[in-house]
């Protein structure tokens, strides 16, 4: 009897340490011979619709070890949504899969991307098929549901921890300086926007905005005003999913997913109008999810312990599940693997909790110790002769 085959793909925006996950399923899937051939689908699920595999059996090893400090989706992403069920497309799906003799599929994302990986699960279920399905967590918005938090969350927090810092040093040089607004990705969930809390009193921002939090302009604009006139400057952090007017740039994906950047645009407008002082915008942006330098060393270890672990439940005979981390103690950190039901994490957000924001100064004691054991430890990166940071070289020859 014909080996069955394991196909991954990436979908969804990219972390420092998707591809950290990817390292974890082919250190894992290398090891079993009972496994067919190991596959890479090119950019998520249309790498199965269109039979764009790759096989990581071909890869360099060195490239495959640079995986865990390369950034972005090392075999491509996408935000397509799947139609309902009897469209065309799926059997396109189920071609590829009988072609390449595919019985495990694992599916490395976030929100949406579990809510592909719940509508393939229960559609090989109803059409019979003998084809496995795990999900394996990422996402720097730390918003899926039953994970204690998702790999891609800590080296983004380390960045953005890094960088408010950074413009607060710089805020202090002047006798009379500017409002310093720091726009922080997050979508609705305040998740990375609060990691900026963790800093010392002397390097963090002034005021912290969250989504999960009341937003009264005219209060905004006091809270400015007040710390302006006490320092002489202000560093704000601000989620890009504060419900503010923005201008919309980057239009709608297949989720209805808005892009959201603007909010800090809108708000220097307001403070300047209203308020008369100087104001400097800083969109933190893609670095946020793009930085190895900064990566976290448990952020990158978790990442790989989840994608061997994936393998694992597929070889249990496991289906419809993500792997999922639960905490088990703060100090020493330590944390347990465990299977959700992929169905309650799909489509659902785990929004930062109300009660551990004291006030725009200050999240709670609760927060610091969750995400203090996430940050600490920095990850040793590889560069080039021009002090370049290395990245993986992967062939990916199309089957």
């Amino acid at each position: 009897m014909e080996k069955k085959a394991l196909a991954y793909f990436q979908s969804g925006g990219p972390t420092a340490v998707i591809n950290s996950s990817l390292y974890g399923v082919i250190a894992e899937a290398f090891k079993h011979p009972e496994i067919g051939g190991v596959y890479g689908s090119l950019h998520g699920v249309e790498g199965l619709i269109e039979d764009h595999l790759v096989d990581l059996r071909k890869e360099d090893l060195e490239e495959i070890e640079l995986l865990k400090q390369t950034p972005g989706a090392a075999l491509g992403s996408t935000r397509k949504k799947l139609p309902p069920v009897g469209d065309p497309l799926f059997g396109k799906i189920i071609a590829t899969i009988k072609k390449r003799n595919i019985g495990y599929l694992l599916v490395n994302g976030g929100n949406d991307t579990m809510d592909t990986c719940y509508r393939l699960h229960s559609f090989f279920q109803a059409e019979r098929m003998d084809v496995q399905v795990i999900g394996i967590p990422k996402t720097i918005d730390n918003d899926l549901f039953l994970t204690d938090h998702c790999p891609g969350y800590a080296s983004a927090a380390r960045h953005v921890m890094n960088f408010v810092k950074m413009a607060v040093v710089d805020g202090a040089a002047y006798p009379k300086g500017k409002i310093v607004l720091v726009e922080i990705m997050g979508r609705n969930a305040g998740w990375l926007t609060a990691s900026s809390d963790l800093l010392k009193d002397d390097e963090r921002p002034d005021l912290i905005y969250l989504p999960e939090s009341s937003f009264s302009l005219s209060d905004f604009l006091s809270d400015v005003k007040r710390v302006y006139e006490r320092k002489g400057y202000a560093v704000v952090a601000l989620s890009e999913g504060l419900d503010l007017p923005r201008t919309n740039a980057g239009g709608t994906d297949s989720f209805g997913h808005s892009s959201l950047e603007g909010v800090s645009i809108h708000l220097a407008e307001e403070i300047k109008s209203k308020l008369g002082i100087g104001v400097r915008v800083m969109e933190l942006s893609l670095p946020q999810r793009a930085d190895p330098i900064l990566a976290s060393k448990i952020d990158i270890e978790e990442a790989v312990l989840l994608g061997k672990a994936a393998v694992d439940a597929l070889l249990s005979g496991e289906s419809g599940k993500m792997v999922a981390l639960r905490r088990l103690s703060d100090d020493p950190y330590k944390t347990e693997v465990f299977l959700a039901d992929v169905g309650e994490v799909a489509n659902k957000e785990k929004f930062f909790p109300r009660e551990w924001i004291l006030s725009p100064e200050r999240m709670s004691d609760e927060f610091r110790n969750y995400l203090r054991p996430l940050v600490k430890t920095a990850s040793h990166v590889k560069y080039d002769e021009a002090g370049v940071f290395l990245t993986a070289r992967l062939r990916l020859e199309t089957l």
